[in-house]
């Protein structure tokens, strides 16, 4: 957690299952506007069980921009470095809002959807952090598309990801639409208990699983339903910790660590999210002249020899002299090691050994390729 995301106790948000973690034992912390659960019991044991069974996490507080109308698509398009026009009905596309430099504002899922109803839309999750500035960087632009409305469902909504290799087997009782039924990356409305749902088989783990967006009454009550229908499975809440050590594991990047608005896509090592070809977006020309030219770092994984974790900032250095800097660290629980995600200057990117200056000395540190951690097939 970085002190961007982070702030004080006062004037804090909670999320609807806010009550539910408080009753559980959760340990609460300041994190990105709102009051969220760290932990219940202990970072590892909430990290174990989502590797062999499958964990709850509340990511209410992740933002949900929803668009209406014809030109939705078009704006969107304008928007974001992944293509959206033309995606199919059921779609999920991970892609980045880029400012005119190609500096990242964010990164971003869109989903395209259909209701029960037959009426179509886009919704876009944003990071928490960041939710406002995307707001305000999307207003301008709906001068130009009279026709779409957007609106800010985050407040009236929850969001909850079930991660784990028994996510499918247990959830698809719970739902009228067979969630394993759905490709990775793609989402449906359904309902669960005569309740709407929206369902997308999408996580931020490296486990398969559920992301569910549901109205915020609501929200407790499929809660409890999941946990219940888990219990004997080995399901478990888990908190914001395990949610770091899981995505590092999995090599994902996050906002504020290995993203930012001075790293481009090309750099971030995110050039599969962004769709060239004939059309323009804001950042396109940065990003395509950072392609043709090359990053002049790039992000890699280390292994640290010791138990010392390594933290963000840390200096890394290679034959000496220091060639970057770790933008994520710490504990892997599954691989019993330190772990970290760096970015350093490309003309040593693919060198085998390096050093991490943690507090003043130096651990060797190994070169690895990401992700450090890949779900059995």
């Amino acid at each position: 957690m970085t002190a961007s995301e982070s702030t004080s106790t006062a004037n804090l948000a909670t999320t609807p299952l806010d009550a539910w973690h408080r009753e559980a034992g959760a340990k609460m912390v300041p994190f990105a506007g709102y009051e969220m659960p760290i932990q219940y019991d202990s970072i590892v044991k909430e990290h174990q069980a989502c590797r062999s069974a499958a964990a709850l996490f509340d990511v209410s507080h992740m933002g949900r921009l929803r668009f209406d109308g014809a030109s939705s698509e078009a704006l969107l398009d304008r928007l974001l470095t992944r293509k959206v026009t033309g995606m199919p009905v059921g779609t999920v596309r991970y892609g980045m809002v880029c400012n005119e430099d190609g500096g990242i504002l964010d990164d971003v899922l869109v989903s395209y959807l259909k209701t029960p109803s037959d009426s179509h839309y886009h919704l876009l999750v944003v990071n928490a952090s960041n939710r406002q500035k995307i707001i305000d960087w999307i207003t301008p632009q709906l001068d130009d598309f009279p026709d779409v409305t957007f609106s800010d469902r985050t407040e009236l909504t929850a969001m909850i990801a079930v991660q784990g290799p028994l996510a499918m087997e247990v959830c698809k009782r719970l739902f009228s639409f067979d969630p394993s039924r759905l490709k990775y990356y793609r989402a449906t409305i359904t309902d669960q208990f005569s309740k709407p749902a929206i369902v997308s088989r999408t996580g931020y783990t490296g486990e398969d699983g559920l992301e569910l967006i549901v109205r915020a009454e609501e929200a407790t009550r499929v809660w409890e339903n999941i946990m219940l229908a888990g219990r004997d499975a080995g399901f478990v809440p888990a908190g914001l910790g395990a949610r770091d050590t899981l995505r590092m594991e999995a090599g994902m990047p996050l906002y504020g660590h290995e993203l930012n608005e001075t790293i481009n896509p090309i750099t971030a090592g995110l050039k599969f999210a962004c769709s060239l070809g004939d059309r323009k977006f804001i950042g396109r020309d940065a990003i395509e002249a950072a392609l043709a030219n090359g990053p002049k770092q790039q992000r890699i994984g280390l292994f640290l020899d010791g138990k010392r974790p390594a933290r963000e900032e840390s200096p890394v250095l290679c034959e000496g002299k220091v060639v970057g800097n770790v933008t994520s660290g710490g504990p892997s629980p599954t691989l019993g090691r330190p772990i970290a995600m760096a970015m350093v200057d490309t003309s040593v990117a693919e060198n085998e050994h390096f050093e991490v200056d943690i507090r003043g000395k130096l651990a060797a540190a190994t070169r690895t390729s990401l992700p450090f951690y890949r779900r059995p097939a």
